[in-house]
């Protein structure tokens, strides 16, 4: 049975696209920039918001200068207005419930900016206790890179064999393998089932409650 599971925020824990295309869209018509629908912004999000800010520029627009100023006006909004239109996906308050009555540590790791998700979680999951809510912070790499994930594992005083990796995109599931820990992908979030695969998931679930099979089971390679 596994002893901590770790959950990408952002497609996996809760829906937030609304709200990040919305701050996106005000910075970028601050700017003078064209906007974009809602529906192109799961292609655009997954490696932290200085990255999403560069790929809704325009691409002669992607210069230093321009990417910080649009950025702070993104970070001005959707620190006022990130919890709008988020809201957790179906099963998932449930399910982090239940892990938690089981015993079974839970903890955070995600690409957004570390200010933003120590409000987003808290206010979506009050009664949750995490051991840890991880964001990005200014001089650590983003996801990908497995430091997140180190970080927990040591403040955790986890082994990496008793902890489980659960995420909605290639880049969760690169991340979990850089890692050396199981993962998990899902396919309710941002991204497609054919990019899990392609990224290798360990094993693919629609439903959170699947979740739960696979930490009192562990990886059953069939």
């Amino acid at each position: 049975m596994k002893k901590l599971v770790i959950f990408d925020l952002d497609g996996t824990l809760l829906n937030t696209i609304e709200d990040l295309g919305q701050a996106a869209n005000y910075a970028l018509e601050r700017n003078g920039y064209a906007t974009h629908s809602m529906a192109s912004y799961p292609y655009f999000v997954g490696n932290g918001v200085r990255r999403l800010m560069t790929r809704v520029l325009p691409e002669d627009a992607r210069d230093d200068e321009t990417v910080d100023r649009v950025l702070g006006n993104f970070i001005e909004y959707y620190d006022e207005h990130c919890t709008d239109y988020t809201k957790p996906y179906n099963g998932m308050p449930e399910l982090l419930q239940d892990l938690s009555d089981m015993g079974v540590s839970i903890a955070v790791a995600s690409n957004k900016y570390q200010k933003a998700v120590s409000k987003i979680i808290p206010h979506f999951f009050p009664d949750i206790n995490f051991v840890a809510i991880e964001g990005h912070r200014e001089g650590v790499n983003v996801k990908p890179d497995p430091s997140v994930v180190f970080s927990i594992l040591a403040n955790a005083r986890m082994a990496k064999a008793d902890c489980l990796y659960v995420g909605d995109s290639g880049v969760d599931m690169e991340t979990a393998r850089r890692a050396c820990i199981d993962s998990v992908g899902v396919t309710w979030g941002f991204r497609s089932k054919k990019e899990l695969v392609e990224y290798h998931a360990d094993v693919i679930v629609n439903n959170p409650v699947d979740i739960l099979d696979v930490v009192e089971n562990g990886i059953r390679i069939s």
